[in-house]
């Protein structure tokens, strides 16, 4: 079979390199699963880099996150087994982490409704209580993570501010529903949020980004509100001044997505059946913006990794309807 396999850490577009490669075979409790889509998340790019909080042996093939069929036949969504990711024909899994794949989705939006999306619903709803009518600010609005955070607190009756940079993922922000969308190089985004809350500031908000992100987000967060910290796009990790979040009475509130796995195995599932019901009424929808050939994965990962991209970039295997 076709893999992309990394031999050494760097940036994707250097280290990645696709070779013809046995197909996987699979250890105690995991299944191979041929892939039909696999999603590209910046941790792809962390992996390359030898920067994310898990160091596979080298070689190793990324590709977290997947839509896959079981030798049976069913269509299943999975984070995959490292080292043997979903950039390639075939991937592992661990055969109890499986989810039934929702028929309201395609391949490529299956893929990306997994870690992105129950990322957001624990964010929003187990962290943070997100209530109807309240105000919540996504930063990287345009983003893969961002826009799952958006579609969801507009499901949840929220108010949306949408947080991006530049005019393109502007307009992507705008049509995935936010009711007000921020571009930070060209305005005062602490100014804006308390000019559209009435001074009140931000109840919830969804930091994925870090760095100077986070910094303005303590300026602008409401009495008792929620900054959800998610992950660190920026490169920076901010130090909080907890001294600030005592006086202005708000929570920081971290988010590690696969502890869940770990430490309440049901709620997984049960996330996904939120999920599943949600996309089968419409109400979130992966912004799938290119659909990529398994031969261009190395260029898509790298792209994910310089953040010039909106939505979700997804690799499909070759031969595959883009």
């Amino acid at each position: 079979m076709q893999a992309w396999q990394v031999h050494r850490n760097g940036e994707p577009r250097e280290v990645m390199t696709l070779a013809d490669t046995a197909r996987p075979e699979p250890g105690p409790g995991q299944v191979r699963l041929k892939v039909r889509a696999a999603d590209v998340n910046f941790p792809d790019a962390l992996l390359c880099r030898g920067q994310y909080q898990v160091r596979p042996p080298l070689p190793f093939t990324p590709g977290v996150e997947i839509c896959g069929e079981t030798e049976d036949g069913r269509r299943v969504l999975a984070t995959t087994a490292l080292p043997h990711g979903g950039f390639a024909e075939y991937a592992l899994a661990d055969e109890a982490g499986l989810l039934p794949a929702p028929d309201a989705l395609d391949d490529a939006e299956a893929a990306a409704l997994h870690i992105g999306y129950q990322t957001g619903w624990f964010g929003l709803h187990r962290r943070a209580h997100l209530q109807a009518g309240e105000t919540l600010l996504v930063h990287a609005a345009a983003g893969g993570v961002g826009s799952a955070a958006v579609q969801l607190g507009k499901a949840a009756g929220a108010r949306v501010i949408g947080v991006v940079g530049g005019p393109d993922k502007a307009r992507v922000a705008e049509e995935l529903g936010c009711d007000l969308v921020i571009d930070r190089r060209e305005t005062d985004l602490v100014a804006a949020v308390k000019e559209a809350t009435g001074g009140k500031g931000a109840d919830v908000v969804y930091d994925p980004v870090g760095g100077d992100a986070y910094t303005k987000s303590a300026k602008c967060v409401a009495f008792e509100g929620r900054i959800i910290v998610v992950g660190f796009a920026s490169g920076t990790i901010p130090a909080p001044a907890l001294n600030h979040a005592l006086v202005k009475n708000y929570a920081i509130l971290g988010l590690h997505w696969g502890l869940y796995a770990v430490k309440d195995p049901a709620s997984i599932g049960a996330c996904h059946a939120a999920l599943t019901e949600l996309a089968a009424k419409g109400a979130v929808k992966p912004l799938v913006s290119a659909r990529v050939p398994l031969s261009e994965a190395a260029d898509a990962v790298q792209r994910v990794a310089d953040g010039t991209t909106t939505g979700r970039l997804v690799v499909l295997p070759e031969g595959a309807a883009a």
